[in-house]
């Protein structure tokens, strides 16, 4: 079974990975089971909420576009699951490819074939791209310091 963090981890990893690098992923798994939609991919808003100062209190910071989709995917009978998927922006074909992953990775024929061929590279490109901005955010750091005179 899955823990949530389990599943919040990979979800992350789906709503915000590129629609490009995403559709190549599934493209890598070969032939899908075939899936229905319970929710088609619809596009709304999402109410943001921040703190003042991250601990204060809730202020509405303003509203987001995301795209949101739900399918279910049932294998001869034998296994049934329900994905969603949350992406921000406009995208349906990104909402739809979250949320058929999503089903599949709570399927146990399925789940180690997706870990392995979408999720662990989607998430190595992304470290990839979070470590490239660390460097050139520390690149631009500047250390102040003062100088004591002495008298």
């Amino acid at each position: 079974m899955n823990s949530p963090k389990e599943r919040q981890l990979w979800m992350a990893t789906l709503a915000k990975a590129p629609l490009e690098q995403l559709a190549k992923a599934v493209g890598a798994l070969g032939e899908l089971p075939s899936y229905q939609q319970l929710r088609p991919p619809e596009i709304g808003l999402a109410m943001v909420r921040g703190r003042a100062g991250g601990t204060g209190q809730p202020f509405n910071l303003g509203e987001m576009t995301i795209t949101r989709c739900v399918v279910r995917i049932d294998i001869q009978h034998q296994e049934s699951s329900v994905g969603f998927g949350y992406v921000a922006g406009r995208s349906r074909q990104h909402a739809e490819l979250a949320a058929v992953c999503d089903a599949l990775m709570q399927l146990p024929s399925w789940r180690d074939k997706v870990q392995t061929h979408v999720i662990e590279p989607l998430q190595a490109i992304a470290a990839h791209h979070q470590d490239i901005h660390k460097r050139q955010t520390a690149a631009t750091k500047v250390n102040f310091f003062t100088l004591v005179r002495g008298e």
